[in-house]
């Protein structure tokens, strides 16, 4: 056993252990939730202590082989994606500090053992006086959580232009074919298939440009500010290349803040992206939702999208299917939703210089980047590529409805539409057959009429 030292007393900690005193007390006091924090976070947070070793070596504040400990130590960490030693509870107290003291201690640790020393000789590499040099909680947390905010931007940008390009495949593959179109869950006008898909193709589209802007309001960190945005502590050479040095690790397009009082206490920007992909959660959610309710029945129901069969949906009804990744997507979308409003909760009741509710923030908003980058991913690839659509179900639904007549009325007049209004309600004729027998119209006029292409030149005329 080792017995390691702070200003509230000492702890014994078993020799192998790879933190610290201060790890150790964070997870007594805080528990296990049964999750770490988000690896992306971590290794954001390790390039941060990276760029601060490698500007304090350059500036001759740290010695350069404590500096090289340090820096092997992280490249270890970062090379094997071993993280399993940072352990404090992500809602920990305390604004970030217990996760900012597991990384120190934990790098501090494995400096030691690669240096050939034992773990808690300090006195070659110590946790706080040469890992944690010149920094703070308050400038190395929010600017490891931003970090990885820009890092999880990329996955998402990638996995919405997939799903952008598999909604505009459907809009081609389905461009000619007529379906019934609806408003408050009533028949309506006709509209053909890939209008349906090109429609959602644009929504998705808004939400890249959102995500792909959205790295301009997180880019500018406080790194450098220390404690409470000032640089109190750290020389001003250290604060001008710190963010250099990270940048040059990161390849990140990131920027120092000209107001790291500002940045170390507001978390509008970060509440800002948090809005952003709400908003992309409650498209998909849409999408989803509207294939979910397209596909239902299929035989007592609307049953005009065939979604793909992914598994079997009951223990009692043989050849039941459920639309399960439908049902996934909507349930993840309404839990970013919630997520979203938690944030913006946290952001507000931050106090003065410092939002002690940071955790929370990070937690969540970095828990909302990967259930919805999942989401999109899995939705794509399970869901749209694989959708089929009934044709003669859709031409039935379309024939047999009003909406035919509704539009129609303009170019056949509208006693002739009352007409064919009164036959239907007690003719078993479809309302294209109704038309044709009336002498109404010829088949060649009413084929040009109800074509695809007319259709779709209304619906895209500008």
């Amino acid at each position: 056993m080792r017995k390691e030292h702070d200003a509230l007393g000492s702890l014994e900690l078993p020799d192998e252990c790879p933190y610290g005193i201060h790890t150790a007390r964070a997870l007594l006091n805080f528990g296990d939730i049964g999750e770490r924090h988000d690896p992306v976070f971590v290794r954001a947070y390790l390039l941060v202590k990276k760029a601060a070793a490698r500007t304090n070596a350059e500036l001759g504040f740290l010695d350069r082989d404590k500096a090289s400990a340090i820096a092997g130590a992280i490249d270890d960490m970062l090379d094997g994606e071993d993280f399993e030693d940072i352990v404090v509870n992500p809602l920990s107290g305390g604004a970030g500090t217990s996760l900012n003291m597991n990384v120190n201690e934990v790098i501090a640790n494995r400096a030691l053992v690669l240096a050939g020393r034992a773990r808690g000789d300090y006195a070659f590499v110590h946790p706080l006086d040469h890992v944690n040099m010149h920094q703070s909680t308050n400038d190395t947390y929010p600017s490891a959580l931003k970090l990885a905010m820009l890092m999880h931007l990329d996955r998402l940008e990638e996995a919405i232009v997939r799903l952008q390009g598999s909604l505009q495949a459907k809009e081609k593959e389905y461009a000619g074919i007529l379906r019934l179109g609806r408003t408050e869950l009533q028949d309506a006008l006709p509209v053909t298939a890939g209008m349906q898909f090109a429609a959602y193709a644009e929504a998705v589209a808004r939400d890249r440009w959102r995500i792909f802007k959205a790295r301009e309001r997180i880019k500018v960190l406080n790194l450098g500010g220390t404690a409470i945005g000032t640089g109190f502590n750290a020389p001003q050479k250290y604060i001008f290349l710190v963010i250099e040095k990270l940048k040059e690790l990161t390849g990140l397009n990131i920027t120092r803040a000209e107001n790291m009082v500002d940045a170390t206490q507001n978390l509008d920007s970060i509440v800002e992206v948090s809005g952003l992909v709400r908003t992309c959660c409650m498209n998909l959610m849409k999408i989803s939702e509207d294939l979910r309710l397209l596909s239902s029945g299929p035989s007592g129901g609307i049953g005009e999208v065939v979604l793909p069969a992914l598994q079997e949906g009951s223990s009692i009804m043989p050849g039941k299917v459920n639309p399960v990744l439908c049902e996934f997507a909507s349930q993840n979308a309404l839990l970013v939703m919630g997520f979203d409003a938690v944030i913006a909760q946290a952001a507000a009741l931050g106090n003065l210089e410092l939002n002690q509710f940071l955790p929370l923030v990070s937690y969540l908003v970095l828990k909302s980047m990967s259930l919805l980058h999942l989401t999109l991913v899995r939705f794509e690839e399970r869901v749209v590529a694989g959708i089929d659509i009934d044709r003669a179900r859709m031409g039935r639904n379309l024939n047999d409805s009003l909406a035919i007549l509704t539009y129609l009325s303009p170019y056949i007049g509208h006693e002739p539409a009352g007409k064919v209004y009164q036959l239907m309600r007690h003719d078993p004729r479809t309302l294209r057959q109704i038309i044709l027998d009336e002498g109404i119209l010829t088949q060649q006029r009413l084929d040009e009429l109800l074509s695809p292409e007319r259709i779709r030149m209304m619906g895209y005329r500008k």
